[in-house]
């Protein structure tokens, strides 16, 4: 049985910022429908867009942009006239949008970073990330080669989920799993880790909110906090302020997990008193 239907709420939940990154709207694995039903569940003062939204180094090499594509769009579009702030800070392969930084559209405001203070008053930097990844700044084509090798590994990705789908089973991301297995993808987050935390104590922020590594999680790193959004691709996160402060992450796969088993016990409920 499949649990796509369960994942719509009919209210939405109102929370004071989401944070979300690395979409890659563009490519044949960004997983926008997931995202546009995560957005249709919140009402949000504010929304950051943290890089790596629309995948500018796909795009040179062919257009693809299916519905579910420009639906994501047009969510974000309609939370922004409906009154929440929108405010995109650019990432590497979005970074075609760097020229235009400090752009203010009606709601929408495009950065190369941002402050942003949470409720109960810590100062966090927002920034995607790639300013701190050694590879991308310094070695692009190996960035461009590394992308190539993570594209195929996507790919697989994207059929063992069909199948999973078929069977009536959540996401689950290969990619993902991989990179908590590979030694060098470990000290690669780590060192990424390290560099950027590193950046927010000497600029004397509480805490870093970023993207770009595809690798959500919440940690504290010495005195600073260490907030990832993970991914739309492989992980399906994002990070949700609640109006007490407190930031949360979502992973859809707990979030399906959690659903089904509900469901579960609800049959399981029904079925001795038919």
């Amino acid at each position: 049985m499949s649990i796509e239907p369960l994942v719509r709420p009919s209210r939405k939940q109102r929370v004071r910022t989401l944070w979300i990154s690395d979409v890659h709207l563009g490519t044949r694995d960004s997983q926008a429908e997931h995202l546009a039903a995560f957005l249709k569940r919140y009402q949000a003062e504010r929304i950051y867009l943290v890089g790596d939204i629309i995948d500018g180094w796909k795009l040179r090499s062919g257009i693809y942009w299916p519905q579910a594509h420009t639906n994501v769009i047009r969510r974000l579009l309609t939370m922004s006239k409906r009154g929440t702030q929108v405010i995109y800070v650019t990432g590497n392969h979005d970074e075609f949008l760097r020229r235009y930084s400090r752009l203010l559209l009606g709601n929408i405001q495009l950065v190369d970073e941002a402050e942003h203070v949470t409720a109960d008053g810590r100062k966090l930097l927002v920034i995607h990330g790639d300013q701190f990844d050694v590879i991308t700044r310094y070695h692009r084509w190996l960035a461009f080669l590394g992308d190539s090798a993570y594209t195929v590994t996507l790919v697989l990705n994207r059929w063992l989920n069909h199948w999973r789908r078929r069977y009536g089973y959540g996401y689950w991301s290969l990619s993902a799993y991989l990179k908590h297995k590979v030694k060098t993808a470990v000290n690669f987050i780590s060192d990424f880790e390290e560099a950027i935390t590193h950046e927010c104590a000497r600029r004397g922020f509480d805490g870093v909110i970023c993207g770009h590594i595809h690798h959500a999680e919440i940690r504290k790193l010495g005195e600073v906090e260490y907030l990832n959004c993970g991914d739309w691709v492989e992980s399906c996160t994002a990070l949700i302020e609640h109006p007490d402060g407190r930031i949360e992450l979502y992973r859809l796969a707990e979030e399906q997990q959690r659903l089904a088993q509900l469901q579960a016990e609800k049959v399981a409920v029904i079925e001795p008193a038919a």
